[in-house]
């Protein structure tokens, strides 16, 4: 007996990369977004239902402080009063700590909220944890990806996001919804 009857049998928005040997679920544009509460940069918390009635712009990003990161957050934050004129939030999600997360923001100036998964569950559930390689050497780490969220459903994914660009496209989608 093979396992091949189980993999035929998953859902088409599943990823082979997992934790534990299980699939990853990756939530797709029309499902509803997984549910999260997480603690922010201000010692407050954070959840998918503090963002009733606006679109949600929700970033996953690898690591405070680095090149790409650090761009990334620049970019959403520069377009910040763009997002609010469109009724969409931000919010930046990493594995980092709210204490990082703190201090990332303070050095960049960002005034944008950054909410912190150190048990990786919010990132799991998204489906942006994943396998990652890097010089031959497998790892797990965040996948960077956005999703972009309306009434607690997932509008659009943008997934393995270059960071050039990107904010202003989720800007442009934002608008558009």
């Amino acid at each position: 007996m093979s396992g091949s009857s189980k993999q035929a049998a998953a859902a088409p928005n599943n990823s082979g990369n997992g934790v534990n040997g299980k699939l990853t679920p990756k939530p797709a544009a029309g499902e509803k977004a997984p549910e999260f509460e997480l603690p922010d940069d201000s010692g407050g918390r954070v959840s998918l239902a503090s963002f009733a009635g606006k679109k949600l712009a929700l970033y996953f990003y690898p690591k405070d402080d680095t090149s790409g990161c650090t761009k990334e957050a620049l970019d959403f934050n520069a377009l910040r009063e763009e997002f609010a004129k469109a009724g969409t939030a931000i919010l930046g999600i990493s594995p980092d700590s709210p204490a990082s997360h703190a201090r990332f923001k303070a050095k960049h100036e960002l005034e944008l909220p950054l909410a912190s998964d150190e048990t990786k569950a919010t990132l799991q559930a998204y489906g942006v944890w994943a396998e990652k390689s890097m010089y031959g050497r497998k790892y797990m780490g965040v996948e960077r990806t956005t999703f972009l969220i309306k009434d607690g459903t997932v509008a659009q994914v943008w997934r393995k996001v270059k960071v050039p660009g990107h904010a202003a496209a989720v800007l442009a989608a934002a608008k558009a919804l």
